[in-house]
């Protein structure tokens, strides 16, 4: 076998490979007599069918097998040759092949780039923390029994208020047709700027008492699930019939005990823990950000296009309905489309640099994912699907690449924990509020120039940019994976 590397060009390296005839028709001699070995044919002993009579039968299968065989033998040999390790899978072509002569083919592939990782001991950032305050847990308390409110009927004479409950008869009609049984309902409970309704259906509510009748009149958003009512106008009457207030129940020892505490010291400190979990849940959340965007000045290494490729198309496609579903407050709704597609790809190419480095890092470190977490994760996956939960275990457990896509952000995480143990990290005490605010508002707040600006309501893209995923680092460990599929 003859390899021959005839292209370099930056990570993209192509070889042209030489199989010689006798080493193709020696390898399907022995695939014959192995087969023949067996195979049953009438009026032959087992092991005893001619190997002529084989190749009749059965040579074209067997050469078939033979070529892809040669063909991924020759991709491996070229790269573990010069130690190439292939960023995606490579591209065969066959130039030249007749029974009995040579096989000659083409492959082209993009490997991974020799990759170092920045000196963790001069590497810092900024984590911010916050304290819980008696503040944040009163405010807590407040939360968890406004979620256990009851409805009481109003006595005194008063009209609807936001927090009220309606209890309604309504008949809709679309456009001047005639009124609809699907935009009606009798003693339906509507809760006054909850925005449950038709934009514009609670408001023209507020202040009716009960007993009233009331017109309501409106158009159906542009982005209406249904198309025959999109954007159409249409008309409500509606007769209140009832009104219920809301009563929040009064945080003491009594509300504590029926929650299933001793008392609400115990409360307390259910909520006060709570609370700090999230305060930490954040503020790594901060740090890692953080993290990525030094580790993301520290490192310029070349990425394989064909990897920025696949992770630009899949960006794009979220991008694209973003702006379809985002309405006229979409940011990227009225940019140029080449300007966005730089911008993306830029993103793009940023995600696969740092997944690779996070893959690189993660094999130096011998991180791993162990069999029990990769369960536990696949068992709160189950959990968002209520009685679905054997059907989902199922899904996973037959799909390879969806087992690959829980593992992926656990090894992530373990790699985050890994350099967060190697660098510098300095706490810097916020408040509850600066934590919980998002740090593309901040950047978007200073007086930058518009070209390093990012605005506010960019967060996916800023995201985006900012956090390896799953998909990225499980590309970087396509090395293992030489097939070619030919």
């Amino acid at each position: 076998m003859q390899v021959i590397e005839t292209s370099t060009e930056g990570l993209r390296h192509e070889f042209k490979i030489v199989v010689p005839a006798a080493d193709i028709e020696q390898r399907v001699q022995t695939e014959l007599v192995k087969l023949a070995g067996r195979v049953k044919l009438p009026g032959f002993r087992p092991g005893k069918v001619p190997v002529s009579l084989m190749k009749q039968r059965y040579g074209k299968s067997v050469m078939g097998e033979v070529l892809e065989g040669a063909v991924d033998e020759g991709t491996r040999k070229a790269l573990d040759e010069r130690n190439l390790r292939p960023a995606l899978r490579p591209k065969v072509e066959v130039t030249s092949f007749d029974e009995g002569k040579d096989l000659e083919y083409k492959v082209d592939v993009e490997v991974l780039p020799e990759i170092t990782a920045p000196a963790f001991d001069s590497v810092e950032i900024t984590r911010p923390v916050a304290e819980v305050t008696d503040e944040q847990i009163a405010a807590g308390l407040t939360r968890i029994a406004e979620t256990r409110r009851k409805f009481e009927p109003v006595t005194e004479e008063r009209g609807l208020q936001n927090g009220d409950v309606a209890v309604i008869d309504f008949e809709g009609s679309l456009d001047g047709q005639a009124p609809s049984e699907e935009m009606s309902g009798k003693d339906h409970r509507l809760e006054i700027g909850s925005g449950r309704f038709i934009p514009g259906f609670e408001e023209q509510l507020v202040g009716k008492k009960a007993g009233e009748h009331v017109t309501v009149s409106l158009s159906f958003p542009e982005e209406y699930q249904s198309p025959e009512h999109a954007g159409k106008p249409a008309k409500f009457e509606v007769d209140v019939k009832s009104i219920e207030k809301g009563v929040v129940p009064e945080v003491n020892e009594e509300f504590a005990k029926e929650l299933g505490f001793e008392d609400l010291e115990g409360l307390r400190n259910a909520v006060k823990t709570q609370t700090e979990q999230e305060f930490g849940r954040v503020s790594r959340l901060r740090a890692k950000r953080a993290l990525l965007d030094k580790l993301a000045e520290l490192v310029d290494f070349a990425v394989p296009q064909g990897m920025v490729d696949l992770e630009f198309d899949q960006i794009w496609k979220q991008v694209q309905q973003s702006i379809e579903t985002g309405g006229d407050d979409n940011p990227d709704k009225n940019k140029p489309e080449d300007e966005l597609k730089a911008e993306y790809r830029a993103i793009a190419e940023r995600r696969v640099r740092l997944g690779l480095l996070f893959a690189e890092i993660g094999r130096a470190e011998n991180v791993e994912v162990t069999q029990e977490e990769l369960n536990r994760a696949l068992i709160a996956e189950a959990r968002r699907y209520p009685g679905q939960e054997q059907q989902v275990v199922d899904f996973f457990r037959q799909n390879p690449q969806a087992i690959e896509n829980l593992r992926a952000p656990l090894f992530e995480e373990k790699v985050v924990d890994v350099i967060l143990g190697k660098i510098k990290v300095t706490d810097a005490t916020v408040t509850p509020e600066e934590l919980a605010r998002d740090p593309d508002e901040d950047e978007a707040a200073e007086a930058k120039p518009v070209e390093e600006a990012k605005p506010a309501k960019r967060k996916s893209a800023k995201k985006a940019a900012a956090e390896t995923e799953g998909a990225e680092t499980k590309a970087a460990d396509t090395d293992a994976d030489t097939g070619t599929g030919a």
